[in-house]
């Protein structure tokens, strides 16, 4: 590594790098490379630039988030004919050393597997650096046919739409969210979940609920679906489906199992499914193993601790 110099990001380091890099290999690739920026404390974040000779081959970022405030995320891309060389390590040894002591000391990380690549390097590499596996997520396909339609009851079960700006609906998001992450613990507050799930800037369309009864009956909401416009015009429509964490994995898995069958009735629609989620989970494995539903990508998100 003596040819290797080490600083800063800088303006136009994105364009340099794309160049070395190519494209991102995964959505989630994509918007951690939108994380390279100039240092700032607030948020906290540092970037070093790797190069040789004068050009950029490799880059690093640390950074913190006020949603997920117990680790920093970590993110590295080396190019191709500098790895396992050590210099990834080596850059994320030297942002270790930038890292002041209000902020947290641990890191996550993650990495994606889609059919036909190898994530080996990727799985390796963090293992190196000491972390081990805290979750997994999948981006599924959910396919029409493989669900029988909800029964709905004048005085029951209810769909209702509702819209993106509802307090009762922003609530409920905001409980849900937290819910599902002791795993990487959140702090989800009305105004980002605004920001982040519901703002006509995330491509958010449209929400539906199901309820235990009309609303004007006093209904609450069992469980929640949230559509998001497509990448492509072609693609399948992106879904959060959520449901109410006051009810327990036996009440919830109707709402949950009607919900999908509702939005997957006539067209398919794509999910991000955790862990975390048990009964959704579950029931997308069932629908894996029929083939009604394809898992398209696999995230795996490590940590330090």
């Amino acid at each position: 590594m003596s040819r290797l110099e080490f600083r800063p990001w800088t303006d136009g380091d994105d364009l340099a790098l794309l160049q070395i890099l190519g494209d991102p290999a995964s959505p989630h690739a994509h918007q951690d490379r939108t994380m390279f920026r100039k240092d700032s404390n607030a948020p906290f974040s540092r970037a070093l630039v790797a190069t040789d000779q004068g050009v950029a081959v490799a880059a690093a970022v640390v950074f913190a988030s006020t949603l997920h405030p117990t680790r920093l995320w970590l993110y590295v891309e080396v190019a191709r004919e500098h790895r396992r060389t050590g210099l990834g390590t080596e850059l994320v040894t030297r942002l270790r050393a930038l890292v002041p002591r209000d902020q947290p000391a641990e890191l996550k990380a993650r990495y994606t597997v889609t059919a036909g690549t190898d994530a080996a390097t990727a799985a390796g590499f963090c293992a190196s650096l000491g972390m081990s596996e805290i979750q997994v997520a999948r981006d599924v396909v959910v396919e029409p046919g493989g669900l029988a339609l909800p029964l709905f009851d004048d005085d029951g079960l209810t769909l209702d739409d509702i819209g993106t700006g509802s307090v009762e609906l922003t609530k409920l998001v905001v409980e849900f969210y937290n819910s599902i992450h002791g795993w990487d613990p959140a702090n989800m507050t009305l105004g980002s979940a605004q920001k982040m799930l519901l703002d006509d800037n995330t491509g958010a369309q449209g929400v539906i609920v199901f309820r235990d009864r009309p609303k004007a009956k006093g209904g609450k909401i069992l469980s929640f679906a949230i559509s998001y416009t497509p990448a492509r015009v072609d693609a399948p429509a992106d879904v959060l489906l959520g449901w109410n964490p006051e009810l327990s994995q036996d009440d919830s898995a109707e709402p949950i199992r009607g919900m999908l069958a509702m939005l997957a009735h006539q067209y398919p629609v794509k999910l991000e499914v955790d862990g975390s989620m048990v009964v959704l989970s579950s029931l997308i494995d069932v629908l894996v193993a029929a083939k009604h539903a394809t898992v398209i990508a696999t995230t795996h998100i490590v940590a330090t601790a």
